[in-house]
């Protein structure tokens, strides 16, 4: 093989992607070639203290995407999309959770991708961590480092005991119980030296010497190359640029090519080599090589609420990672998962509210109400046939036709501010500065949502999987890319449905599934 010729070449060194590379590898007979368009994070302390998470939004390590004019949401937000090695599980926090057993058999039951119940996969997130805390069910070999975060802030224990007291029990999570109401310190992805056990630093630090290995980062992809003389067009590579003269050169695979370049980039790829909807395609000047209508439609997210409070005492001036408990609370009976969770804060969350003209403060805490199975739906569309051009992002924030995202949302307000109000929480809760007591009804409190709402930075659904006859679904739950040959995706995007919780650690097992069935289908000649 040539120096850019390989068995298998993954296009993106994020979440799933080193994941991806890092499994196939382990086969010393196969050359796999890692491209990472950012670049990488060894040596680089700001993005491997996990404690710093905060000062790499809107950085160098950001594609920071805006996203379109929002009908009813608020337009300034940014989705923040990691440009390094390691994607978003170097960029954001690193609040872990094992998927949901409901989510996962959904996947399979609901959505007809075989093989992706729980049964199935909720082994491979055993088979990825290393857990700090006991039981049978935890994996205690992996890479991946799990710990629990210890109880070491005065405010959040208080806010716990509040929660108590307003009927939200005490819990831990990740014990193998869907918690749907409940609230307790996470568990995170960091190792005991306050390293984030991301993919990058779990996965592929350690094989970095790999010889069967190449990482290249700074390479940009600019298209998939593909094949066409045959009656089904085969992936055979990537056209990348990694030069300051935008000089492109080709990455090819002799096997298979595994796009995993997240929610965004992953649809953008896809799109700027031909698949996607025709008549997109077409307006932008890109030949269709594979009519794909689901390419970049089902865009899913967990739209974030803020409501804050000035603190009566000093806040804790040390943090794991500063957002350290998580609430689940169900705003309607009946539910086999909850509806609602809520983030805490020990630091002002101000970045939508000062434009808006809300009061500030350098020590507070905050509560952030999200929706866990948001119904809106969104797109990503590119924005040109240049590779360079940041893609169109329009989430369709609270468009959903029966307005459940925004009833969740404004209860979720509501609940934030009962916890406050507790016994627990009264040497602590100043004046609450956003929304602001007088902000009492529905409209209000909606309106101010509209205006001032964040993302928790989860899109997710864009490329998802399905049954071999959905055209809507633009995989088959073998993850390979439909009307062509040689192409799988790898990542959130795949998602039929959002995760409940916090989706990293699923992206990872994302990650370890797509090995396998790579692995599988070498094995038995169907690659």
């Amino acid at each position: 093989m040539s120096d850019n010729t390989f068995d298998y070449v993954i296009v993106g060194g994020g979440s799933a992607g080193a994941v991806v590379a890092a499994r196939l590898s382990e086969d010393p007979q196969v050359r796999v070639a890692l491209l990472e368009a950012g670049p990488s994070d060894v040596d680089q302390e700001v993005v491997l203290r996990l404690d710093r998470w905060m000062e790499l939004l809107e950085s160098g390590f950001d594609w920071d995407y805006p996203i379109e004019p929002q009908e009813n949401g608020n337009s300034f937000m940014r989705h923040a999309r990691a440009k390094v090695l390691g994607g978003c599980s170097s960029h954001n926090s690193c609040i872990a959770f094992w998927p949901p057993r409901e989510d996962l058999d959904s996947w399979e039951r609901d959505h007809g991708c075989t093989g992706w119940g729980a049964e199935q996969t909720l082994p491979l997130v055993q088979r990825l961590e290393s857990n700090g805390d006991d039981g049978e069910h935890h994996g205690h070999d992996g890479p991946v480092h799990l710990m629990t975060i210890p109880p070491n802030d005065p405010c959040g224990v208080a806010l716990l005991e509040a929660a108590e007291q307003a009927g939200i029990p005490t819990v831990r999570f990740n014990t193998g119980e869907t918690v749907r109401r409940g609230a307790g310190f996470f568990q995170i992805n960091r190792r005991a030296d306050g390293t984030r056990s991301s993919s990058s630093v779990s996965y592929l630090h350690p094989i970095l010497d790999r010889p069967n290995l190449t990482l290249v980062t700074g390479a940009w992809a600019r298209e998939l190359v593909f094949d066409d003389s045959g009656q089904t067009p085969r992936c055979t590579g990537v056209s990348v640029v990694d030069n300051a003269f935008g000089h492109a050169r080709t990455i090819s695979a002799t096997r298979e090519v595994i796009v995993s370049c997240g929610a965004i980039d992953s649809p953008k790829l896809l799109m700027l080599s031909g698949i996607g909807p025709a008549e997109h395609l077409r307006e932008v000047g890109v030949d269709v090589r594979v009519d794909s209508a689901g390419v970049g439609e089902n865009l899913q997210d967990h739209p974030e609420g803020v409501i804050q409070w000035e603190a009566k005492q000093p806040m804790t001036e040390t943090s794991t990672q500063w957002w350290e408990i998580g609430v689940f609370d169900m705003t309607e009976d009946g539910l086999d998962r909850p509806d609602l969770m809520m983030h805490y804060g020990s630091v002002p969350f101000d970045m939508h509210t000062v434009r808006q003209g809300y009061p500030t403060s350098e020590n507070a805490f905050c509560l952030t109400p999200n929706v866990t199975h948001a119904r809106s739906r969104g797109t990503v569309r590119l924005r040109s046939r240049d590779f360079r051009d940041k893609p169109k992002v329009d989430p369709r924030y609270f468009t959903d036709a029966d307005g459940h995202d925004m009833r969740v949302m404004v209860a979720g307000l509501r609940r934030a501010r009962e916890i406050a109000g507790q016994p627990a929480l009264a040497e602590w809760t100043g004046r609450e500065l956003y929304p602001g007591v007088e902000a009492t009804t529905d409209e209000q409190l909606a309106d101010y949502v509209r205006r001032t709402h964040n993302t928790v930075y989860h899109p997710a659904g864009t490329v998802r999987m399905g049954p071999a006859g959905d055209a809507a679904s633009p995989l088959d739950p073998q993850l390979r890319v439909k009307g062509v040959e040689g192409l799988r995706v790898a990542d959130a995007s795949v998602f039929p449905e959002h995760t409940t919780v916090n989706p990293n650690i699923t992206v990872m097992m994302v990650g370890e599934k797509c090995a396998d069935l790579v692995r599988e289908a070498a094995a038995t000649g169907r690659e």
